[in-house]
Order: structure tokens, then sequence, then C-alpha cells
């Protein structure tokens, strides 16, 4: 497997992760809701419910996110390489590894940290289209692309 292989599936486990983990506390919130209707507390039962409902709806909302990162970057076609930046590159720079790709942050493979970044961000935008030994600056930091995969 190599590495640009790695650090896609690496994600792909990641994102697999964060949408079972909010599913988890969707149904634990569900049934707390369902418990908390049984209760006949007035006031304090009110707010609490509201709560619980503010809570499986912002719940909701991140389930959702994930799940459409994890359709967008199952989408990316890893084996396609054109020799230019473009959504799924593996971009080497002086200033490490980028994964152009979702918006997912930071992670470790092989003692290399790698950032994933959307095409969508201020530095992703720049990156795409470029090639080999070309530069880039963001934030006042240049960044020279040293590799393609």
């Amino acid at each position: 497997m190599s590495f640009k292989q790695k650090v896609y599936h690496r994600y792909l486990l990641l994102m697999n992760e964060k949408i079972l983990s909010l599913k988890k506390i969707l149904e634990e919130l569900s049934d707390s809701a369902k418990n908390e209707t049984k209760s006949t507390a007035g006031d304090k039962h009110e707010t609490a419910l509201a709560m619980l409902q503010i809570e499986q709806e912002n719940t909701r909302k991140k389930y959702i996110d994930a799940t459409e990162q994890k359709l967008q970057l199952e989408k990316i076609d890893i084996a396609q390489f054109t020799g230019k930046i473009m959504k799924g590159s593996l971009i080497k720079t002086n200033h490490g590894f980028l994964f152009l790709s979702i918006a997912s942050g930071k992670i470790t493979i092989d003692n290399l940290e790698i950032i994933a970044l959307s095409p969508q961000s201020p530095l992703g935008n720049k990156l795409l289209g470029l090639q080999k030994k070309d530069t880039v600056e963001m934030n006042r930091l240049q960044y020279i692309i040293l590799n393609i995969e």
C-alpha cells in the first residue's frame, strides 16, 4: 500500500469512527428524551426536554456534515494523477504534507504529519493546478511544492 493510500484510508477510517460516534450520541439523546417525557416535574421537565432537543439538533447537524464529508472523500479517485495538484493530491511541501480532499484536520502516519484540507479552503484553492517546484504564499508563509502524488 502506498503512502497516499495509507493517508486516504486513515481519513476514511476517521470519518467512519466520527459517524459511528455521532450516531451513538444521537441514540443516547433519543433515549434520554424518551425517559424525560415520562417525568412530570413541571418547568424543570420542560427545560430539560428543550435542552435535549437542542443538543439532538446540533448533533444531527454534525452527523449530516460528517456523512456528507465521507461521501465527498469516497468520490475522490486517488489513483488519478495529472502532474498538477487536484482534489485527491497528496502534496509534499517544505512545511509538511497536505492532502487536498476534505477539511478533516491533522493525522500522523509513519511519524509524518499530514493535514487534510478542502480545495475550497484559502490554501487549498491556491494550490489547485500547481506543479512540482511551484510556490504559493499563505499567511506570510511560502510553500514550495516538493512532490505531488
